[in-house]
C-alpha cells in the first residue's frame, strides 16, 4: 500500500512533468475538506483557471477574467471512464488543441506521467473532462479553446488544463 505522502509526492511529480509553459497547467494535491466530491474538484479547476488567467501570456487577452463559479464548472464536466483517463491526460499534455501537429511534450513522457498519475489515484478513482463523448462537444471553461481532465481518489486530486488561442 502506498502512503499518503508518497501518493502526494508522486502526483505532484507527475503534475510537474505534464505541465508546459503557457499552454498546459497542471495541479495536484490533497483535499482539506471532509468527504470531497465533484464540487471540491471543480473548485481546484477554478484555482487552476485563475492561475492561467494570471499568467502574463493570457492576462492581456482576457483582462479581468474570473473563473466561472463552482456550479458552472461542475456542469461543464462529464464523467470519463477510468480506463480512458491516462490516454486522455497524456494527449492533453502532449498534443496542441489548436495545431494537432505541434507537440508540447514527447508522447512517451506524457504517456509515462499520465499513466503514473492515474495509477496513483487507483482503479476506483473518478475522472472528469469537459469533453462530451456522446456528441463530441467541448464545454469550454475559459475564454479560450480549452481541454480539461481532472481526477480524484476522494482524498487526492490532479487537474490538467490546456488552453489555446481562440
Amino acid at each position: 500500500m502506498t502512503s499518503d505522502g508518497a501518493v502526494l509526492a508522486g502526483l505532484r511529480a507527475c503534475a510537474a512533468e505534464l505541465a508546459t509553459p503557457v499552454r498546459v497547467y497542471v495541479a495536484a494535491g490533497r483535499f482539506t475538506e471532509p468527504d470531497p466530491d465533484l464540487p471540491e474538484l471543480a473548485a481546484r479547476l477554478g484555482l487552476l483557471l485563475a492561475e492561467m488567467a494570471a499568467d502574463e501570456a493570457w492576462r492581456r487577452f482576457a483582462p479581468g477574467y474570473v473563473p466561472p463559479p463552482v456550479p458552472e464548472l461542475c456542469a461543464a464536466l462529464e464523467p470519463l471512464e477510468p480506463h480512458e483517463a491516462a490516454p486522455f491526460l497524456a494527449r492533453l499534455a502532449a498534443v496542441d488543441l489548436y495545431w494537432p501537429t505541434h507537440r508540447h511534450l514527447p508522447a512517451e513522457v506524457a504517456d509515462r506521467a499520465a499513466g503514473r498519475a492515474v495509477s496513483l489515484l487507483g482503479p476506483d478513482g473518478s475522472w472528469w473532462t469537459n469533453h462530451d463523448a456522446s456528441c463530441g462537444a467541448v464545454n469550454g471553461v475559459s475564454p479560450f479553446v480549452d481541454s480539461v481532465v481532472a481526477g480524484t481518489d476522494g482524498e487526492h486530486y490532479v487537474v490538467a488544463l490546456q488552453v489555446a488561442p481562440d
